[in-house]
């Protein structure tokens, strides 16, 4: 139904990692190599197709090669497979800043991480940085960290501190909150991150990059979770992407650039004409054939279905639901097979909640009209490890075979701040459906005259014009232009 959520990692649901010997804390090597077990391969084999629809599908356009080229290469430095096709790169039609690796040999870019880059060996830095997770071992103590630590307890958290913990409730947080799947994203650690950070420079230099990039990647990438904070108008509470789920990457700038400066290869190859002429018009944000965010409001074409989202909230578009995130609450808005019936419909939809064997009691089932359409809800008040929350499954009938349905979470009593949410949803017109397009990326050449700011102008967004064009081309507000230089701007 929708497009991927940007969620890192299933790099736990493998089990334990591809190994390259031991690695220690500093992140150097010892030991004898291994190469990819039959085993890992299958584990990585079977889990791709998840990943697959996790993140919107393989994406299609020219830079696909060229991702699957720099990827092969960059990993192969690792020591686990001994060639190129040992590893399978796939380049991800998400909206989301993301890039990970699985034991297997199966590393993964999402194109819109892929356009903040601004040279060949950013790229191959931050996909180093995933296989070094992957060499490090990191999936099988992130692994056992979650089963220590109750996976449900650490994601399921909402504003007022309520821990979602295994009861039905946490049946919950996993609907809501992510597919199973994705309950096993955790964050890595500090010393996991410098690890991975250490590798990935090294795997820079040993493939003739230099290993400065992957600091001044993770700039870009501290300067892009500021932004998506602003614009959003939120806090720190941002959707699931590697910018948050690697922790602090502003913090890592500095360190990464002091370790690449000790290795020998500083000054070698950036590849940047080479890049951004591959990049140049590659999808950027939302894939309208899969839903698009616009500031509060989500918009379907093909679905023919908007709604918005109370101020202070925010959404992520998922391969099977929307996300809603927010202090004083969380929900998800999806779909289910619908037969003409609301009340089974409504039924469904919190047996799915609550999980095998489990029930939850909800209320009588309301019915009402929301912009002409039928819509029908129920609510459950469920005990949760720290107290109560309220639990509302708000359900509406597209046609005699089409539904969808909000299920949200919230602090008992609080239930009513989705209430707008509720009653905005409605029918996209014929018109409102054809003004969504989607936006690219272009490089274009300064010319005489131009300036950060007239280039900002032309930027595809009402807000922050300046503010994106600095981000993604990595400049800052007394940064000059020189002529012939290459950016890149955001058209439709």
């Amino acid at each position: 139904m929708m497009s991927a959520a940007g969620v890192i990692a299933l790099v736990a649901c493998t089990g334990s990692g591809a190994g390259a010997g031991a690695v220690d804390s500093a992140g150097s090597q010892s030991g004898e190599s291994r190469s990819i077990s039959a085993a890992e391969k299958q584990k990585g084999a079977e889990a791709h197709p998840q990943l697959l629809q996790e993140f919107g599908g393989a994406y299609t356009g020219p830079q696909v090669g060229y991702v699957v080229e720099v990827g092969q290469n960059i990993a192969v430095q690792s020591g686990l497979g001994n060639a190129r096709s040992d590893f399978t790169v796939t380049l991800l039609n998400s909206p989301a800043n993301n890039a990970f690796a699985i034991p297997g040999g199966y590393v993964y870019l999402t194109r819109q991480l892929m356009a903040l880059m601004n040279d060949e060996a950013e790229m191959a830095g931050v996909l180093g940085h995933e296989v070094g997770h992957v060499a490090a071992r990191h999936s099988e103590k992130r692994q056992k960290a979650a089963t220590r630590n109750s996976i449900l307890g650490i994601l399921g958290q909402i504003g007022s501190q309520v821990l979602l913990g295994d009861s039905a409730i946490g049946r919950i947080g996993q609907e809501v909150f992510g597919t199973g799947s994705q309950l096993l994203t955790l964050k890595y650690s500090r010393k996991q991150e410098y690890e991975a950070d250490d590798l990935g420079i090294r795997y820079l230099a040993s493939a003739g990059y230099d290993p400065q990039a992957l600091s001044t990647m993770l700039y870009s990438l501290a300067a892009q979770s500021a932004i998506d904070v602003r614009v959003a108008g939120r806090d720190a509470r941002s959707a699931p992407e590697w910018a948050s789920t690697h922790p602090d990457p502003a913090r890592r700038v500095s360190r990464a650039a002091t370790n690449a400066g000790k290795l020998p290869g500083s000054g070698g190859a950036r590849n940047r004409d080479r890049f951004l002429q591959k990049l140049d018009g590659i999808l950027y944000g939302d894939d309208p054939k899969q839903g698009v965010i616009e500031g509060n409001s989500f918009l379907h074409p093909d679905l023919k279905l908007k709604f918005s989202v109370p101020s202070g909230f925010a959404m992520q578009n998922g391969a099977r639901a929307v996300s809603i995130t927010g202090s004083s609450g969380q929900g998800q808005f999806t779909t289910a097979a619908y037969n003409g019936n609301m009340e089974s419909y409504i039924d469904a939809a919190f047996q799915s909640l609550a999980g095998k064997g489990k029930a939850i009691s909800r209320g009588s089932i309301e019915r009402t009209t929301v912009n002409g359409l039928p819509a029908s809800y129920a609510m459950a008040r469920v005990d949760s490890n720290n107290g109560q929350v309220d639990v509302t499954v708000f359900a509406y009938e597209f046609s005699k075979s089409s539904a969808y349905h909000f299920a949200t979470i919230a602090p008992a009593g609080s239930a009513s701040v989705f209430s707008p949410m509720y009653q905005s949803i409605a029918r996209l017109s014929a018109t409102e459906a054809a003004a969504i397009k989607p936006r690219r990326i272009d490089v274009v050449t300064v010319k005489s005259g131009d300036t950060i700011s007239s280039l900002s102008s032309r930027m595809a967004y009402t807000a922050y014009q300046q503010d994106r064009f600095m981000v993604l081309n990595r400049l800052r507000a007394n940064d000059g232009l020189q002529i012939g230089q290459k950016v890149k701007i955001i058209t439709y």
